[in-house]
């Protein structure tokens, strides 16, 4: 039996019969001290959360990330927000679930993607920069974690294929605006965009969806360790030269702009400023475009408030978005529109 209902097709007051992974549950208590867990759900659309009340230590059991359960339930709204009052809880065997469905991944072609990013690495001109970006750009481990990793554990580009098009996408930025600018490395700043983020192979995995820190990842970080990894494969590269190793790494370390954002040092070079405020514009634009793929009209109209961004915003759906969830809402079966 294959999933029916997907989360970015519930509505308020519908019921919920259906499959989901858990993303996360956590046991909580009432200021009486009665348990209850507080659960969320996804699919590959989106995810959906809410306390469960009764048998919360019960459902707990059953509940673990990265575990499929059939829930009954109904869809209620909460502060503007839809949650899920949760009737019973049924464990479900990864064999009878087809991961496809609950996987969030990148919109985008990854094999384009990834034809398209070496096609950058390969328009450096510095010929010790080139050989580093083909080390790690070339078919191996390393490049095919690349393509599959996540570009963070929530926020932006937080799913299958994230770290490619974040990079990419940084890559594209940097390529106008080393043209733009006079007296910017472009060689340096592509491969500060394409390799920024890179410790994130390391630091983060994903399992069954569910993204979380290695203990690598925890004790150090992807800045620093993505600096390591560079430093080992330019040591491999016969008389790589130390400044432009010392810049490039200067680049990796400082792209989070500011010591409490957890750069060990802030932007020092034109193309650490460049690349500190490339990344910076893609994830807030990550962010935005993840809102707008869930709203479900083109009209003007404002969103909840955004803590990460520290405001409301006024958009509107992608309209290739809204196609494609009114081509669903025609296709769904006679049997689950009688849910709503």
């Amino acid at each position: 039996m294959g999933k029916i209902l997907f989360i970015d097709q519930l509505q308020e007051g519908g019921r919920i019969d259906d499959r989901f992974l858990v993303k996360s549950a956590r046991l909580s208590e009432t200021r009486a001290g009665k348990p209850y867990l507080i659960l969320t759900l996804m699919d590959k659309s989106g995810e959906l959360g809410g306390p469960v009340w009764d048998n919360a230590e019960q459902f707990q059991e059953i509940c673990k990330p990265g575990e499929f359960v059939h829930v009954l339930g109904v869809v209620q709204s909460y502060r503007d927000k839809l949650q899920l009052k949760v009737d019973s809880i049924a464990p479900v065997s990864k064999d009878e679930v087809d991961l496809a469905d609950f996987l969030p991944a990148t919109h985008h072609d990854r094999a384009e993607m990834a034809a398209e990013l070496q096609v950058l690495a390969r328009s450096v001109t510095n010929p010790f920069v080139k050989k580093l970006l083909h080390f790690f750009f070339k078919k191996d481990e390393i490049w095919n974690r690349f393509q599959e990793a996540p570009a963070a554990k929530g926020i932006h580009h937080a799913y299958i294929g994230g770290l490619l098009e974040h990079s990419l996408s940084m890559a594209k930025v940097a390529n106008m605006l080393a043209d733009h600018y006079e007296g910017v490395d472009r060689s340096l700043l592509i491969a500060g965009a394409l390799l920024h983020d890179l410790g994130k192979v390391e630091e983060l995995y994903m399992e069954n969806g569910v993204i979380d820190y290695t203990d690598r990842g925890r004790l150090k970080g992807h800045l620093v360790i993505g600096s390591e990894m560079v430093g080992k494969v330019a040591a491999r590269i016969k008389d790589f030269p130390e400044d432009v190793l010392e810049r490039l790494q200067h680049l990796i370390l400082s792209h989070h702009g500011r010591q409490e954002y957890g750069s060990p040092a802030v932007p020092m070079t034109v193309e650490a400023f460049l690349l500190n405020y490339i990344d910076e514009l893609d994830s807030k634009m990550n962010v935005l475009e993840q809102l707008r793929r869930k709203m479900n009209s083109t009209e003007m109209s404002w969103s909840d408030y955004q803590r990460t961004l520290e405001r409301y915003l006024y958009l509107n759906a992608l309209q290739e978005e809204q196609a494609n969830k009114e081509k669903k809402h025609e296709q769904m079966p006679a049997k689950q529109q009688s849910l709503f």
